[in-house]
């Protein structure tokens, strides 16, 4: 009797201390479930927004050092905007002479399409004054086509100068880290600015301005 009573005792924890481990394998796979899911979820927003909590803040924008040499060369076909262009095929030294703003973007890009009007205000605004191109690279981020980003162009009503280049190098070049990147270019044709993330009239407009000032200052 006594020897029945301690096999069924033993059976008992043992059968207890089984259901207590897999309860902890279940918890902790859950919160490894968890913290996989919270990673790739702040990947994910952190692509989505720009990379960069600056970048929207407008406070102040990622941004390298302006340097003396001239940006990379790299050429682009226009959707739109070879009347103020002259070309439907254009090289960015070209556009050299004059404050230039790059923006690089997609169709499937939900920052690109929230900036979108700003950009076009913008446009409006300093057009004559500073030239304004905007860049589809959604061919090389998964962001989309070339029709998605016509198709994006026309659903907004932007008229701003717009195309596409089959240069894959200018992701590297540009350093295009996040979706979208603008890159603000002086009149002698060198990085001014680079803003990661969204952006706003207001930002487009203080770093416009500051080129402009530059331009107007003596040269040494």
């Amino acid at each position: 009797m006594a020897r029945g009573a301690s096999r069924r005792q033993s059976a008992a924890a043992a059968s207890a201390a089984a259901q207590r481990r897999r309860r902890n394998r279940w918890w902790l796979s859950g919160l490894g479930g968890v913290a996989v899911l919270g990673l790739v979820a702040a990947i994910v927003l952190t692509v989505a927004l720009g990379g960069s909590d600056s970048g929207l803040s407008g406070t102040a924008p990622q941004a390298d050092s302006q340097s003396s040499d001239r940006v990379p060369e790299f050429s682009f076909t226009l959707f739109q905007g070879e009347d103020e262009l002259g070309s439907d095929k254009v090289n960015i030294s070209d556009l050299h002479g004059k404050p230039m703003v790059i923006n690089f973007w997609a169709g499937l890009c939900p920052p690109c399409r929230a900036e979108m009007p700003d950009l076009q205000r913008f446009y409006d605004d300093f057009q004559g004054r500073v030239t304004l191109v905007g860049i589809d690279v959604g061919q090389f981020t998964g962001l989309g086509s070339h029709r998605d980003a016509r198709n994006l162009l026309k659903e907004l009503g932007i008229t701003y100068p717009a195309g596409f280049t089959n240069d894959r190098g200018v992701i590297r070049d540009y350093e295009v880290f996040s979706m979208p990147t603008t890159v603000f270019i002086n009149a002698e044709g060198q990085v001014f600015q680079k803003w990661s993330g969204a952006l706003t009239q207001e930002i487009l407009e203080r770093m416009a301005n500051a080129m402009l000032r530059q331009e107007e200052r003596p040269q040494s």
